[in-house]
């Protein structure tokens, strides 16, 4: 995109692409400027330091991080970061996601990270999205308009159910 990104996906590792692309497309859906970048909190400590330290300067306003197993990337992030973190717990071979989850949902006091459910990149894309319609009327309109055509999706599907 050409505007200057709002959203920072990161994620630990090119595996967990097929994960986060769904943020990015949540980004894309809303009309909202992103960049995507792999940043391991244990291959990449300074790159991931200097990326967490700098990114509000940039314009980003909410960054999204996917990290799988011990997963310590979006807590690194925040330790950093003064901006919101959304974290993503990435589904594992071994625990299924569950280490992950309770890796990024387990911070300490003092350095939130916001936690979805396991391998929800599109659940990260859309709070972040609401993060940033706090201050923008037309984002705000968007998520509405996108409210109501989940509920009005879901009411459709009483119509297919037979009565018993």
């Amino acid at each position: 995109m050409s505007q200057k990104p709002k959203i920072g996906i990161l994620m630990g590792s090119d595996s967990d692409l097929p994960t986060m692309q769904e943020a990015a497309k949540v980004c894309e859906d809303f009309g909202i400027s992103y960049e995507i970048k792999i940043a391991s909190a244990h291959r990449t400590p300074n790159f991931t330091a200097k990326y967490s330290s700098n990114a509000h300067k940039k314009g980003i306003k909410v960054i999204i991080a996917g990290a799988g197993g011990a997963a310590h990337l979006p807590g690194v992030i925040a330790s950093f970061s003064p901006l919101p973190i959304i974290g993503v717990p990435i589904r594992t071979k071994s625990l299924e996601g569950i280490d992950s989850l309770l890796s990024i949902v387990q911070m300490p006091a003092g350095v939130p990270v916001a936690t979805v459910a396991i391998g929800n990149a599109k659940n990260a894309g859309l709070l972040a999205v609401e993060i940033l319609a706090v201050h923008s009327k037309s984002l705000l309109r968007k998520i509405q308009s996108y409210k109501r055509k989940l509920a009005e999706e879901s009411l459709q599907k009483n119509k297919k159910l037979k009565s018993h």
